[in-house]
């Protein structure tokens, strides 16, 4: 079966105690604890801003399976699924090791339950197994999949392990393309998705977060070999969630590039120009997501590609 690039269906989760996670901060540079709001008027924003990305994406004929997070335990970042779970077109479900302690309660059984009900489910892949080991691989955060063409982009990081990777394309049968990559600081980015979204004809790249001129080069062949245009963006524009997009379709087949509108105000117009020859530019206001939680608009996103169950 052929995989497609990009889907109709995406699966959200809306937030019940959304807030700055102490535990993540450490290694995602995004994330900021200054505020004058209350806990309370941060969890109340977080939901508005997901109910409108959520209206705005339906809007537009994307089917959209809204899972409400539970009060408890806590989640600060169950808004961020992309990260804990993936499904693929041949009916699997994969779930992966979090590098946070208090992240991995995100993983929900019931979840994965409520996906097979409606989706023909053939076989489920846990790596949650290599926490226990302090290997990580953060899911859609860490991976960067070019479906149609088998392979899997990766910026190794403490949230992205090598051999795990490895794993993943023995499982999946990908073939990866690895690499390192910092932000202007010079600190490990500390996933793949905040600094590359791929969409079907298009990368949307820092490649100058890429110091080795080595992989750089291969990144830059690979995309090339597979014909997609690439949208070079700078270390400001990553700073700015410019990197933390995602290509969507309609049922209909019309497909958008969904960004926040942080990342949509830091590209030029010469870079519009350039998504716009491939697709429609899709923007939503989640400010509060954003500098709270470290995450934009990608990693809200988990794309389901199982199959449908047969309609008897």
């Amino acid at each position: 079966m052929n995989s497609k690039q990009t889907s109709s269906c995406i699966m959200m989760i809306r937030p019940a105690n959304f807030g700055f996670n102490q535990e993540t901060a450490e290694s995602n540079a995004f994330q900021s604890s200054i505020t004058a709001l209350t806990t309370q008027q941060i969890k109340q924003k977080a939901q508005a801003e997901f109910d409108s990305f959520v209206n705005k994406l339906r809007g537009k004929g994307v089917e959209v399976i809204v899972v409400e997070d539970t009060d408890e335990p806590i989640r600060p970042d169950a808004v961020f699924p992309n990260n804990w779970i993936t499904f693929h077109h041949n009916g699997t479900i994969i779930t992966y090791p979090m590098y946070a302690p208090n992240r991995r309660n995100e993983r929900r059984e019931d979840v994965v339950e409520m996906m097979k009900d409606k989706f023909d489910v053939k076989r489920i892949v846990r790596f949650e197994d290599y926490e226990d080991s302090n290997q990580f691989l953060e899911g859609t955060g860490s991976m960067i999949l070019d479906r149609p063409n088998r392979l899997v982009y990766a910026c190794l990081s403490p949230r992205t392990d090598g051999k795990l990777l490895d794993e993943f394309c023995q499982w999946a049968n990908y073939k990866k393309v690895e690499f390192h990559s910092v932000d202007s600081d010079g600190k490990d980015i500390y996933h793949t998705n905040v600094m590359m979204a791929l969409g079907d004809s298009f990368a949307v790249i820092c490649l100058e977060s890429i110091k080795d001129n080595h992989e750089r080069k291969n990144v830059i062949q690979q995309l090339q070999d597979t014909q997609k245009e690439i949208i070079d963006i700078s270390f400001q524009q990553v700073l700015a969630f410019a990197g933390n997009m995602l290509q969507v379709q309609s049922t209909s087949g019309n497909t958008y590039l969904v960004m926040s509108q942080q990342a949509f105000d830091s590209l030029n117009e010469h870079q519009v120009q350039q998504i716009e020859k491939h697709t429609e530019i899709l923007s939503v206001d989640i400010s509060t997501i954003e500098k709270f939680g470290g995450g934009s608009a990608r990693c809200m996103m988990a794309e389901v590609f199982l199959p449908l169950k047969n309609q008897e």
